[in-house]
């Protein structure tokens, strides 16, 4: 198994935890740490001793996003950023086990993606969830731009992505948006409650259940994929976006010009 002091994996019997481990940074997201974890998600998907994984954070934050500081070079932001996040996404999806979410905290741009894209998403109360994409003059990536309008229609997933509004984890339970929200002091049971009853779950039902809705609901997953991919490669190159980026560095409001 690929290994990375970002991204730690822990197997204990038939399950698999994978946590991203930049608690000092909220779990901000590089390049090669979305490339670990699905990597890791890739080699563990046809070992029949595997039954469920569970995706987390750790610290306070579940994760802030891409980092922005490594995902750019003298250029702007990379494409093999967007490479990596897709990558995620198609393993978080592509495996044939269930993917819990423990959404611990904060749940921001890509990271608020990749917990969407699990089967199974439960937050802390004190969670939320943020598609921050357009505070810096970018559009959702990661599958979000399928993944939320499937979960919450258009009208809901237009709000979450134009107006980067903050969804708290109780309004994204009421919306289902996510499966549940639990009470902050209730959440480690219950994360290990559902990944107790996943692991001892009828393993074939699961992964033809997961094989349909990805063929149904989330059909237009792949399509979503290369149309964000493009579509940030324009936005790496607009005035708007390195605007963006310098007023959230500067922690200032931008003053967008709409090129």
């Amino acid at each position: 198994m690929t290994t990375s002091p970002a991204v730690l994996l822990d197997r204990t019997d038939t399950v698999v935890r994978l946590e991203f481990n930049r608690p000092e940074r909220l779990n901000a997201l590089t390049g090669d740490m979305m490339n670990y974890a699905a990597a890791n998600l890739e080699e563990l998907a046809d070992d029949p001793g595997v039954r469920v994984f569970v995706l987390t954070g750790a610290g306070r934050a579940f994760s802030s996003g891409a980092d922005l500081a490594k995902s750019s070079g003298e250029g702007g932001p990379r494409t093999s950023t967007i490479d990596a996040a897709n990558r995620l996404t198609r393993a978080l999806r592509a495996v044939p086990q269930p993917v819990l979410a423990a959404v611990n905290g904060p749940a921001v741009g890509v990271g608020c993606s990749f917990a969407l894209a699990a089967d199974l998403t439960v937050a802390r109360e004190s969670a939320y969830f943020l598609l921050a994409f357009a505070n810096i003059g970018l559009m959702p990536d990661g599958g979000a731009t399928a993944l939320v309008p499937s979960l919450v229609g258009y009208a809901r997933a237009t709000r979450m992505a134009m107006l980067a509004e903050r969804i708290p984890a109780t309004r994204a339970a009421d919306w289902g948006l996510i499966t549940k929200a639990v009470p902050d002091d209730e959440f480690d049971a219950e994360i290990d409650r559902l990944t107790a009853h996943l692991a001892k779950g009828p393993t074939a039902s699961y992964t033809r259940i997961k094989r349909a809705f990805n063929a149904t609901a989330l059909a237009q997953l792949e399509q979503a994929l290369g149309i964000e991919r493009a579509g940030q490669a324009e936005l790496f190159r607009t005035a708007d976006l390195t605007e963006g980026v310098a007023a959230f560095k500067e922690k200032r409001s931008p003053n967008f010009l709409g090129r």
